[in-house]
């Protein structure tokens, strides 16, 4: 790359970032900003010149990250500032969320917010004295403007340096004392019952979700109330999990037309959608109404999958089987326009009386609910209400329905489609290899199951090598060492891949990546994984996260998934493993109960206990049918295992529990003490 930078003529087409893979970074190769990618090169270069660095951090799907650039990166004044003042790198904050935590703090601790697009000021040395989010070109509604920022901030740090120098330092002294921690504290249950109550004090009791807008899904605060439900038997906290998922389901943040849902609502009823869709989002809501299926049994849960699993499967799906990362919200430069409609339109495709129906029943009206367009829902409607005003059977109406639907997606498909992100990510491929390993439990669907497996055999090919995971694949590209939500996320897909084929492979592979984040990852002195790989770059601070966001930070689903892998082994180092993980976050859990909501499952898993449920026996028949029953209730605190053969051999918990003279045996452990053998298939279903 060193030969590359002192080539100062290329720059006069593209940027520097022509060389990347990044699909975010691709975007930007032809703005007159001499981008530079995150490198020792970029860095060498700063000092080399005494400049600091302009540091812009987004990805490829982000709305404003877009509007910056039309304003500011790719204006010519703009431009000539921060090549001549700056050195300005770009970076994609999927494939660098070590890079985008670290300066995201440093946004939230400066501005009390943050998003993207992060704009960080830093100097040579990595160190930040100032950061915002979206800048406009020019100073106005608040915000201060590039063209004002850039030579004010030039100014300071040619004149004032010593000053810029002591806020750099005190910034990062103040991450330094965030990632350290605060000590060791132990987890009272107490600590769960307060999350709870924190959630339910948030709950939003007419609109469903938590807070007002803008109102993001948080599939995993709707797992720890499942959980929290079954724990306590509290029916509040199912009442607030079904109201969430049901306006969920019925509002346009649900593609109603192509399935899959969008990454959050920008008001409080869930009709306005922020367009893109992320695959993790959509993985995390696979998961949760798998479970809420189990407590409820209602056929519109199975449907949404399916037809959530139809999407990913058309959109967002690789040749090989491995998943995409995102779809854009713009497509011709307008937010939302491929999945808005107006009514005219909808009736030339459906015809005059099915598309009165179906627009009708969808709020698809002549002035619109966005923009003078609208987008579908169900907020005001349901189908049987329908149904029975226009005369039909439900059953008859849901069938013209779907029938509207597909002509609908099929003229849909016409429009301009947004930008797809197709770059393959470990941790959000791990997220959906374990949302649809749980759905083809669920829902008894062989074919969620070998999307998942078909996946998984993509990752562990193309990204586990013999030199270690890395998290990001692209055009036959491997770059970057996992993460520790690369690992963590990977635990949980080969815990929920195991548990719905019971093949033992998953289970020894669990046990693999469980040695990688013991090894690379682990605090051997306070505890707790580190973020970054011991065989990553060294940046200023080695960050520990345990705060959920968007998603569950890899603290919070390794101690829930390591606890179900030390269930299923009996390995009581992996128990230990869980205790020194709580302990070592227990401070911040106690002080904020409901940050790390994720990891509190657990915390109730410590408290309650759960079974351990061995099977074994010649009779496959019997065994899978046993299986089915079990895959299709809610215990969250359960494990299943059956084991086949020389497998008894694995485990010293597995002694004594393979029977094979018998068609069908069973063991049912808790607390360290189990009962049976079982041998009656019939007994071992009707106590299931």
């Amino acid at each position: 790359m060193q030969s590359f930078l002192s080539e100062d003529r290329y720059s006069i087409e593209y940027n520097w970032l022509i060389m990347s893979k990044s699909p975010y970074l691709q975007q930007h190769k032809r703005n007159p900003v001499n981008w530079l990618e995150w490198s020792p090169e970029a860095f060498e270069k700063a000092k080399r010149e005494d400049k600091p660095i302009f540091l812009s951090i987004g990805y490829s799907t982000c709305h404003w990250c877009h509007v910056m650039e039309r304003e500011s990166f790719e204006d010519p004044n703009v431009a000539e500032l921060l090549n001549k003042y700056y050195v300005p790198i770009k970076v994609d904050r999927e494939e660098r969320p070590d890079v985008d935590s670290i300066y995201m703090n440093v946004c939230q601790m400066i501005t009390g917010e943050g998003g993207w697009p992060l704009n960080v000021f830093l100097t040579p040395g990595q160190k930040p004295f100032y950061a915002g989010t979206y800048f406009p070109r020019e100073s106005k509604y608040g915000r201060p403007g590039m063209q004002d920022i850039l030579p004010q901030l030039h100014e300071q740090y040619e004149n004032q340096h010593e000053r810029i120098s002591g806020i750099a330092e005190k910034i990062t002294e103040g991450l330094n004392e965030y990632a350290s921690g605060t000590g060791k504290q132990g987890i009272d249950e107490n600590v769960v019952h307060q999350a709870y109550e924190q959630i339910s004090e948030q709950f939003d009791e007419e609109f469903g979700g938590f807070g007002r807008e803008p109102k993001f899904p948080m599939p995993h605060q709707v797992m720890f109330l499942l959980s929290y439900y079954a724990w306590t038997g509290k029916e509040r906290a199912l009442m607030m999990a079904e109201k969430t998922l049901h306006s969920i389901a019925d509002g346009g943040i649900y593609d109603q037309i192509g399935g899959g849902f969008a990454r959050y609502s920008t008001d409080r009823i869930w009709l306005v959608p922020h367009f893109e869709k992320m695959l993790y989002e959509n993985a995390l809501l696979i998961y949760v109404i798998s479970d809420f299926y189990l407590i409820t049994k209602e056929k519109r849960w199975r449907d949404l999958i399916k037809e959530t699993f139809a999407f990913i499967k058309r959109e967002m799906t690789g040749p090989e089987g491995a998943f995409y990362s995102a779809i854009d919200a713009d497509s011709d430069g307008v937010e939302g326009k491929y999945y808005v409609w107006d009514r005219d339109e909808v009736g030339n495709i459906l015809g005059e009386e099915k598309g009165r129906i179906f627009c009708e029943l969808y709020d698809i009206t002549g002035d619109g609910n966005f923009k003078g367009k609208s987008i579908p829902n169900l907020i005001q409607n349901e189908i049987e209400s329908v149904a029975k005003f226009e005369g039909f059977n439900p059953d008859e109406l849901n069938r013209m329905i779907e029938e509207s639907k597909m002509k609908l997606l099929s003229a849909r498909e016409r429009r301009t489609y947004p930008h797809l992100d197709d770059k393959v990510l470990t941790s959000w491929n791990a997220l959906m290899i374990a949302a649809l390993a749980k759905a083809g439990s669920a829902f008894d669907e062989d074919k969620y199951i070998h999307a998942a497996e078909k996946a998984l055999a993509f990752i562990e090919e193309k990204l586990w090598l013999n030199e270690g995971l890395f998290s990001r694949y692209r055009e036959g590209e491997v770059k970057f060492h996992a993460y520790f939500d690369d690992c963590s996320y990977l635990l949980w897909a080969y815990i929920e891949l195991y548990e719905s084929t019971q093949k033992i492979k998953y289970l020894t592979k669990a046990e693999e990546i469980t040695e990688v984040m013991n090894e690379q990852f682990w605090d051997k002195e306070h505890g707790g994984y580190y973020f970054t790989s011991s065989k990553g770059e060294a940046l200023i601070i080695r960050e520990k996260q345990i705060f959920d966001q968007a998603q569950p930070s890899g603290n919070s689903v390794a101690s829930f998934q390591l606890w179900r892998l030390a269930k299923m082994t009996g390995k009581e180092e992996l128990q230990k493993r869980v205790d020194g993980l709580l302990t070592a976050f227990g401070k911040e859990i106690s002080q904020y109960p409901s940050g790390p909501i994720y990891m509190l499952q657990a915390v109730m898993a410590q408290y309650e206990g759960g079974e351990e449920i061995f099977v074994s026996g010649n009779d496959e028949f019997q065994r899978k049918s046993y299986r089915k029953k079990y895959n299709s209730e809610f215990k969250p605190f359960n494990t299943l295992v059956e084991i086949q053969g020389i497998e008894q051999e694995l485990y010293k918990e597995w002694e004594g529990k393979f029977i094979e003279d018998q068609p069908f045996a069973l063991f049912k452990c808790k607390n360290y003490s189990c009962s049976g053998p079982v041998f009656s298939l019939k007994d071992a279903l009707d106590k299931c």
